[in-house]
């Protein structure tokens, strides 16, 4: 009869050894021997007709083989389904031989496996967060950018004589050449876009007043803003440690401005259709209110990140590392080495950690998403994609189209994980009393970036 031993081998690894006789597995094999012996196709024998003692010289060794690894899979598997150890993962089978297995001499036999137990471990206590709800207030030069956007998106682009403005958007072609402007052999040379504004205000003097086909010589790191420098060097495919100090004959192919669109009514529709705009004053309402919202947003995934940190830099948990090191090097689709498993381990435990604290929060408090909710978020997300403008006023598709979407399990799990995780951190908020601070939309912007996970 079959059993399973189960010995602690490590901090929370434990060993399984699973031990079965030969009544456990050779009635099988000498029943799939004959099974065999009926259904296969050898030249000289006609179909059933084939001698049990040729099929068992021929196939034997390999059904002997599968037989007893089947035996002993379904006895581990019957163990962890009635005793449910809490464990990552699958086991690891150990150093198991199977090259001693023999249907001729049967024996009993055993193998060992391994198992990584997850660790026991308390939540912190939510009051002892010291959490910041930073807020921006949108502004009036935020709408002025946004206005001023929208009128050069809806604008018409024209094609005067010279450059006046740092609003002219130039077409350039960029040749390396040397401090007085002839070309180096073998240099780069290619054509670009470029907003007049992006250059340094030296730069922009020297541009004022040229036409079609005028030239002038600029060292690259002297001649944009910084912040646009980069993307520059990148597009003309420059090293980017040299190409500072490179020249280039900048040759004026293209000159254009877009004219600003007219603040009007008509233009205020286009923008809103489903609201009745009139005014500057209106739509200057309505951004303020928009932006208004992108930053509160913001500022709620601020402290959201806040609240992950701190779950994860307070939470106390020990897991089973050499296991799991083994289990990256071996449980996936490509085996990976032991220098890459141990690479990759500071980052997958964090994640394995940040799972259990999520998983217990979402059991602890019976956080659920139904069926209507996965069905309303892939219609909002359906329309959306579509615009309502596309859509018209047949959505009579719409129904029969997210049934199918019901189908996919992909979709459906994606959609289930976006959801949970929103009702997840939906119930941390309401656990906290965060400071509200004040900040500017700077400051809160290189605070998400300076935590990202």
């Amino acid at each position: 009869m079959a059993t399973v031993v189960r010995e602690n081998v490590g901090l929370l690894t434990d060993k399984l050894t699973v031990k079965i006789s030969k009544d456990d597995y050779f009635p099988t094999f000498d029943k799939k021997i004959k099974e065999y012996a009926k259904t296969a196709n050898i030249p000289g024998f006609r179909k059933g007709m084939v001698p049990v003692g040729m099929v068992k010289k021929m196939y034997g060794a390999s059904i002997f083989t599968d037989e007893v690894l089947k035996t002993i899979e379904k006895e581990l598997y019957n163990y962890l389904n009635t005793e449910k150890p809490d464990i990552f993962a699958q086991p690891l089978p150990l150093d198991n031989d199977v090259k001693g297995l023999d249907m001729n001499n049967p024996a009993d036999y055993e193998f060992g496996f391994e198992i990584g137990l997850k660790p026991p471990y308390t939540l912190p206590d939510f009051s002892k967060a010291k959490l910041a709800l930073n807020k921006v207030k949108a502004t009036d030069a935020m709408v002025d950018e946004e206005i001023g956007r929208m009128q050069i998106k809806g604008g018409k682009m024209t094609e005067p004589e010279t450059i006046d403005t740092e609003e002219n958007v130039l077409n350039i072609l960029f040749t390396e050449s040397n401090k007085d402007g002839d070309a180096v052999e073998g240099g780069v040379s290619k054509e670009n876009s470029v907003i007049v504004k992006y250059l340094t205000t030296a730069t922009q003097k020297k541009f004022m007043g040229k036409k079609l086909g005028d030239a002038v010589v600029v060292q690259l790191g002297k001649a944009f803003e910084k912040d646009k420098l980069a993307a520059f060097v990148a597009d003309l495919g420059l090293d980017a440690e040299t190409a500072a100090d490179k020249y280039f004959n900048l040759s004026i192919a293209k000159i254009g401005l877009v004219e600003k669109r007219e603040l009007n009514e008509e233009f205020f529709k286009e923008i809103y259709p489903a609201k009745e705009i009139k005014t500057e004053a209106e739509l200057r309402e309505n951004l303020t209110q928009e932006i208004q919202n992108y930053w509160n947003g913001q500022s709620r995934n601020q402290l959201q990140d806040q609240l992950y940190h701190f779950l994860l830099d307070e939470t106390k948990m020990e897991f089973p590392a050499e296991f799991l090191k083994r289990w990256l090097q071996n449980g996936g689709e490509k085996p990976k080495t032991a220098e890459e498993a141990e690479a990759e381990f500071p980052g997958f435990s964090g994640q394995l950690k940040w799972t259990l604290i999520s998983d217990k929060i979402i059991t602890d408090n019976k956080l659920e998403v139904s069926n209507e909710e996965l069905r309303e978020y892939m219609k909002v997300e359906v329309m959306r994609y579509f615009g309502t403008m596309q859509l018209g006023d047949d959505t009579s598709w719409l129904e029969s189209y997210i049934d199918r979407m019901m189908k996919d399990e992909k979709q459906v799990d994606a959609t289930y994980r976006r959801l949970i995780t929103e009702k997840l951190f939906a119930w941390m908020e309401t656990q906290v009393k965060p400071k509200e601070k004040e900040v500017t939309a700077e400051e809160l912007t290189g605070m998400m970036h300076n935590h990202q996970h």
